[in-house]
C-alpha cells in the first residue's frame, strides 16, 4: 500500500520536503493509554489511536502544492497550489518550543484556513515552503516573456 501523496502526484511534480507528526504531541493520549491500562485494557485503545494518528497522517511540500492527509478509514486532505497560499502561521505552546513541535494554519487565496495539528519541526516545514514558493515562482517569472 503506497502513500497517499505519492498517488496524488502530478505529471512534474515532485516531492520537496517531508512533514512528520510529532510523538510529543501524542503524548497525552499515551499517558492516557498508561492510566488506563489497568482498566481491562481500555488504555490499549488510546495507544491504537496515538499509532494510527502517527502512521496515517501525512504532510509534504511538493514544487506545485502543499498536501496534508489525515485518517485511516475516513479521509480527510488539504491540498493548496503554492502560488495560492498568502501565509504560513506557526503556533507553538511553551512545551512544543521545548520539545520542538506545534500546529502550523495554512491561509490561501479564497481558502479558509487550514490547521495541520502536531508537526514534528514546523519551522522547517515554514522554511521549506518558503524556499519552494520562492523557486516557484522564480521558475514562473523566468517562464514569461518581457
Amino acid at each position: 500500500m503506497g502513500s497517499y501523496i505519492e498517488s496524488a502526484l502530478t505529471k512534474g511534480e515532485k516531492v520537496i520536503y517531508q512533514g512528520k507528526i510529532s510523538i510529543w504531541s501524542l503524548l497525552p493520549l499515551m499517558v492516557v493509554g498508561l492510566i488506563l491500562i489497568g482498566f481491562f485494557g481500555i488504555g490499549l485503545l488510546f495507544w491504537i489511536a496515538a499509532a494510527i494518528r502517527y502512521f496515517t497522517t501525512e504532510l509534504a511540500i511538493t514544487n506545485k502544492r502543499v498536501i496534508a492527509k489525515f485518517g485511516l478509514i475516513s479521509r480527510s486532505t488539504i491540498e493548496i497550489n503554492i502560488q495560492k497560499i498568502e501565509s504560513i502561521q506557526v503556533n507553538q505552546g511553551i512545551i512544543g518550543r521545548i520539545f520542538n513541535f506545534g500546529s502550523i494554519v495554512v491561509s490561501g487565496a479564497g481558502n479558509p484556513q487550514a490547521p495541520v495539528p502536531g508537526i514534528s519541526s514546523p519551522l522547517n516545514f515554514r522554511r521549506a515552503f518558503l524556499d519552494a514558493q520562492e523557486e516557484n515562482g522564480q521558475s514562473q517569472s523566468i517562464a514569461q516573456p518581457a
